[in-house]
């Protein structure tokens, strides 16, 4: 063999090993995995905590199911809420309105990660007031590219949605059933993927990249806290590079009150904390960050996003959240959702995440500027 050809050979040799190696890492894995996310155990270095705020007013014996309202002075006029009235108890956020200090109502400590900040400030200071029937949680903005209806329109989706039978199954369920923009198809790369770290950072950015990356340090920080040692902590909180966590989009949802107090109020707090140190923790604007929440706003709220079905999961008999059964409640399929959601069933549905004539993400995800002035 002359020197060319060896040259060549051992390059091939080279280059296919490198390709195995890729191969053996990203190697398909059971789902089997159980995990321990079933307790928020982040602990706080804040020496203080907000005041009391966000109490919903004549929440206490609601018979109506509790609908939570993140409301931005950018989501323009919420009128359109009044005529869900009838069928459920308001509770609006103004989350980037000014503090009144001679109100508890219906406030926020900061603005700051979303939607969840008005989520959470809603669980912690109504805790005991939840109604019987549920909570349905929303942004503020009746017309959104990822309301799940033909014309985007979330007063419609709301008038229709059938609370009690989205709660029989499991106590939770995305408002969202189409799959487009979710983490549900299987071709999606797993969050600690070579692939995915590949692209975070390519593509710095990118938040929902940035999100995927950072997702399992933060699941680990979240219900890991201080009280699991390294190898503890590998076992039973850290996704492995080819676990996928499945989730739907965009954070509406609607949640029985039993599953939102398998969690104690201390949890939720600890939660809200998280994200609240974000801020202040210097380690959070770094590449691998800290155990609080990343400072960009838009990753940290992405973050918790994709984590509401988990901390509404009911845990296994074993008190752990088996993988497999996690992804398979978070992404039914499109016809089933907008059947027991929406009640509209008998439809064309050529794959489980898409439904004929039911949604369509819009260009650029983005409704055109006259929408709402076109379809109210």
């Amino acid at each position: 063999m002359n020197r060319k050809t060896q040259r060549a050979t051992n390059q091939l040799v080279l280059f296919a090993s490198i390709l195995l190696f890729i191969i053996y890492l990203n190697r398909p894995q059971s789902e089997d995995k159980t995990f321990s996310w079933t307790k928020i155990r982040y602990k706080t270095t804040s020496r203080t905590l907000p005041e009391s705020r966000g109490i919903c007013p004549k929440l206490s014996g609601s018979k109506k199911p509790a609908l939570i309202v993140s409301h931005v002075a950018a989501d323009g006029d919420p009128k359109w809420l009044d005529k869900l009235s009838s069928d459920y108890h308001l509770c609006m956020y103004n989350v980037d309105a000014p503090v009144d200090k001679n109100s508890v109502y219906l406030q926020v400590p900061a603005n700051r990660g979303h939607e969840a900040m008005a989520y959470l400030t809603f669980i912690i200071d109504n805790y005991a007031e939840i109604p019987a029937a549920g909570a349905v949680f929303v942004h503020g903005s009746r017309w959104a590219w990822h309301n799940d209806a033909p014309d985007y329109d979330n007063a419609a989706l709301l008038a229709v949605l059938n609370v009690p039978v989205a709660l029989e199954l499991t106590g939770y369920y995305n408002l969202r059933c189409d799959w487009s923009t979710s983490t549900c198809p299987p071709t999606v790369a797993a969050q600690g993927s070579l692939e995915m770290r590949l692209q975070s950072t390519l593509e710095p950015w990118s938040a929902r990249a940035a999100s995927d990356t950072a997702l399992p340090r933060a699941l680990a920080s979240i219900f890991g806290g201080e009280d699991y040692t390294a190898a503890e902590r590998k076992a039973q909180l850290e996704l492995r590079r080819t676990d996928a966590v499945r989730s739907q989009c965009c954070a509406q949802f609607v949640v029985s009150r039993e599953r939102i107090w398998q969690h104690s109020r201390l949890e939720y707090v600890a939660l809200r904390q998280w994200l609240l140190d974000g801020l202040e923790d210097p380690r959070s604007s770094q590449t691998h960050g800290g155990p609080a929440a990343p400072l960009d706003d838009r990753v940290a709220g992405r973050i918790l996003s994709y984590m509401w079905h988990i901390l509404f999961a009911k845990p296994n008999s074993d008190g752990e959240l088996e993988l497999r059964q996690l992804n398979k409640d978070a992404c039914p399929s499109a016809g089933d959702c907008y059947c027991r959601l929406y009640g509209r069933c008998d439809l064309q549905c050529p794959n489980p995440g898409t439904c004929w004539g039911q949604y369509k993400i819009p260009p650029d995800y983005k409704l055109p500027s006259d929408w709402a002035d076109t379809h109210s």
